[in-house]
């Protein structure tokens, strides 16, 4: 409950820079013990009775920074000379997506670029329908638990564990070799749950993308 200083300020070195975030179902709810097994089974889920997080003090201190919130929602920014048009969409995970109104993209932007934490399938149609060139996500922590050689088990969604982490054409080859739809990256994260504090052949990443034009 007392987290939200410290996530900001960890967060500091970046929020004098351009930035843009969604929320997932660990910024609304506190994490509870759990068997990991059931991973295996199906999705997580939230229980019933839920320690809930004081959500607004983080949103407030995000766009308080200038950071632009995508939850269901557009905005744009400029970031090294481009501008960004983007969509976004809240998580999945808990049911909390809504795609918002359609939009044309504006004439001066560079790339529309698509947000949402959980990458479920059906937000990345959506977002892939929406025209992004580029969806970003997270959640899956690579599989956190994954076979050396093989990769991961689980993603705790519906996306296929070939796709647990990386970059990947959606909704098939990508673009580059002769695909259509989008590009998709995974981010494998930094963290863990408490009650799950383990990764193995997962390591933590924070990614940095180059975008580029197309060719």
């Amino acid at each position: 409950m007392d987290a939200v200083p410290t996530v900001l300020e960890a967060l500091e070195p970046l929020l004098d820079k351009p930035g843009a975030f969604v929320l997932g179902s660990n910024d609304y709810f506190g994490p509870h013990p759990k068997n990991p097994f059931t991973y295996f089974v199906s999705p997580t889920r939230v229980r019933r009775s839920p320690t809930v997080l004081p959500t607004g003090d983080l949103i407030a201190g995000l766009t308080g920074a200038g950071w632009v919130d995508l939850d269901n929602a557009r905005g744009s920014l400029t970031a090294g000379g481009a501008v960004l048009d983007l969509v976004g969409l809240d998580d999945p995970h808990i049911g909390r997506d809504a795609m918002p109104a359609p939009a044309d993209r504006p004439a001066d932007a560079d790339a529309r670029i698509g947000v949402v934490h959980a990458p479920y399938r059906r937000a990345l149609d959506l977002l892939s329908a929406d025209g992004a060139d580029l969806i970003l996500a997270g959640h899956t922590h690579g599989g956190q638990v994954c076979v050396p050689f093989y990769g991961a088990l689980v993603t705790n969604c519906d996306l296929d564990t070939s796709r647990a982490s990386g970059l990947h054409g959606w909704p098939g080859v990508r673009p580059e070799s002769g695909g259509t739809g989008t590009y998709v990256h995974v981010s494998a994260g930094l963290g863990t749950s408490p009650y799950a504090p383990v990764r193995f052949a997962c390591r933590p990443e924070a990614s940095i993308l180059t975008l580029v034009p197309r060719g």
